[in-house]
């Protein structure tokens, strides 16, 4: 990850003063991001125009009955989805949130994403609710594996302790979302100040609760997409766009705000 340079982005997205006040009294900050992030760094996204799913059925390749059905197809999938990822850098909006991290006494990331490019731009308060492609375990004993360990073995991997199955450490559907990392999302989505959704559709449940439920409890509700969905009627803000140039903008922004006299709710109202 290369250094934060603010001179280096365009600063041509607009932030309402309400908003960089809020930001700028705002102890605990929240983003809360989805596939139209990854999108950006080559991800493919599984609702867009070019989405997986238009190609195949959800239960085809991410349940646990396809699995135990086929597991030599699911795994050719998700073989080949590691290897790109893996391939895969993290973009200006990964880069620009772990520059926020550095900014609040309090940051977290929730992510429903399964690429791990969040940690690997460097944030380190980061909850997953769906779970981690580079993580693997055994259906059978729980014994984890890596993903060196899975992809050298051919055919479908086996767990070396028992022989079970080894499936990806990721939330298929049916299954529950991991009770810790739930838990620890909707802690942080009650505690914030300020609220970012980025670039998710706000239509994946139980996760597009987050929002709202933190917009009940007193956050400032921002949404970064490029198209409207259906939380940006809630939105106190709607920044429309690309979320790498609008998050790099909004930290140039931040960051050039620390040179001149603090902005704040009070300082608006007077």
């Amino acid at each position: 990850m290369g250094a934060f340079a603010p001179g280096a982005w365009t600063l041509t997205a607009e932030f309402s003063d309400r908003l960089l006040a809020r930001l700028a009294d705002a102890k605990f900050v929240v983003a809360f991001t989805g596939a139209g992030v990854s999108a950006e760094s080559g991800v493919p996204t599984f609702r867009g125009a070019e989405g997986i799913w238009r190609k195949f059925k959800p239960e085809e390749l991410a349940s646990m009955n396809a699995f135990m059905k086929n597991p030599a197809l699911v795994w050719e999938w998700y073989a080949h989805r590691k290897k790109l990822i893996a391939s895969i850098q993290p973009n200006q909006s990964h880069t620009a949130l772990v520059r926020m991290e550095q900014m609040f006494q309090q940051f977290a990331i929730i992510t429903q994403n399964i690429d791990n490019l969040h940690r690997r731009a460097g944030s380190r308060t980061v909850y997953e609710l769906h779970g981690n492609i580079e993580r693997n375990y055994c259906i059978t004993c729980g014994r984890p594996q890596t993903n060196e360990e899975v992809l050298r073995q051919p055919g479908v991997p086996r767990c070396p302790a028992c022989g079970g199955l080894v499936r990806p450490d990721v939330v298929w559907f049916g299954e529950f979302l991991p009770e810790d990392q739930w838990d620890a999302s909707v802690r942080a989505a009650e505690s914030a100040d300020v609220f970012l959704s980025i670039g998710t559709s706000g239509v994946v449940y139980p996760a597009a609760s987050l929002p709202v439920m933190a917009k009940l409890r007193g956050a400032f509700l921002v949404e970064v997409n490029p198209e409207p969905t259906p939380l940006t009627e809630r939105a106190d803000e709607f920044l429309q766009g690309a979320s790498g140039g609008i998050m790099s903008a909004l930290v140039a922004r931040l960051s050039a705000g620390k040179s001149g006299p603090p902005l704040t709710e009070q300082s608006l109202q007077s």
